[in-house]
């Protein structure tokens, strides 16, 4: 069976179609891109909108397939931003709906292991899960994935797409902070916080503005951001490991495409006799196949949905799911 889905939480507006062994016949997506500032949820909202249907066309045109064999829709019902959920859901549940096609909600978090368990060949991996929205260390115990660590005020990719718009970088900063820290070589003293299994990120905005007004070189600045950043993430994901006891560690998440905090968190997992997985990079980010592949183990499961039980959460917890596919 062909299962078609579609990712819409933030930024991205992404199409997958994948079969029943997760072999991914199209990955398309369209990302907003903000003329200035931030990301505003209904300007993506509205991209998103515009773009849906070229980019589903796209996908079955890359997958060679039409819409008649198509056999389950899923979508991101949440987290999210509330009026780009919305679009997803509502493509896909005029898709299904005009097709006369089962259609299955999912949690954005979990098709991020679901995808990077499938793909990499682990089995039972604590999940680093270090993304624009939402940062969290992740793993599977007693019929749910838990929580076991998680940021107290904003996600990872938040605090540098926000400090690289306060020191001039532009919007989507990541890449650019990953580029300019490969060129710096003074460590610049950040705010470190780790308070118990949670981290805070917002602290290290105002410093690294303050550096910025002192005259401290971006290279520098860039490079001090991503050592305290990446060794505040790894410090947790060990930390979490060692409690449950879990010898995989995955990697998930846009952050995860970053080069150095990889090397950190491979670095800790072999110290501990571990191993590390990471998807490439297409399957990092937020993506459509990732949407459609756990809503086909959804659904083998025995999940089903009416219309009626898809309606969008803002907040959707990663432990809210029971997880019916994993004995």
């Amino acid at each position: 069976m062909l299962t078609l889905g579609i990712e819409g939480t933030a930024h991205t507006l992404g199409v997958g179609i994948v079969d029943s062994d997760c072999n991914v016949l199209a990955n398309e997506l369209d990302m907003f891109r903000p003329p200035q500032g931030g990301l505003h949820p209904r300007e993506a909202a509205n991209h998103h909108a515009e773009v849906v249907a070229d980019v589903m066309s796209r996908a079955m045109e890359k997958a060679g397939v039409s819409p008649s064999d198509i056999g389950l829709v899923s979508f991101s019902m949440g987290p999210g931003l509330g009026p780009c959920l919305r679009v997803a859901a509502t493509a896909a549940r005029a898709f299904a709906c005009t097709l006369g096609l089962p259609i299955v909600g999912v949690n954005h978090c979990i098709a991020h292991i679901e995808i990077g368990r499938a793909l990499t060949g682990c089995s039972d991996p604590a999940l680093l899960y270090a993304s624009g929205g939402n940062t969290q260390v992740i793993a599977f115990s007693e019929g749910r994935y838990r929580i076991f660590g998680e940021t107290q005020d904003i996600g990872i990719g938040n605090m540098l797409d926000k400090l690289g718009r306060d020191l001039g970088m532009g919007f989507y900063a990541g890449p650019e902070f990953e580029r300019l820290a490969r060129e710096g070589s003074r460590y610049h003293e950040l705010p470190y916080s780790v308070k118990g299994m949670d981290m805070a990120f917002s602290g290290m905005i105002t410093a690294a503005v303050a550096l910025h007004k002192k005259g401290v070189p971006l290279e520098d600045i860039a490079f001090s951001v991503q050592e305290t950043a990446f060794a505040m993430l790894t410090e947790v994901t060990e930390r979490a490991m060692a409690h449950i006891g879990k010898d995989e560690v995955l990697l998930g998440g846009g952050v995860a495409q970053n080069g150095r905090l990889r090397d950190m968190v491979e670095d800790m997992a072999h110290a501990r006799g571990a191993e590390m997985f990471v998807p490439d990079r297409q399957f990092c980010r937020d993506n459509g196949a990732m949407i459609a592949w756990l809503g086909a183990e959804m659904y083998g499961s025995g999940v089903r949905m009416d219309i009626p039980e898809t309606v969008v959460r803002q907040r959707f917890r990663t432990d809210d799911v029971e997880v019916t596919w994993r004995v």
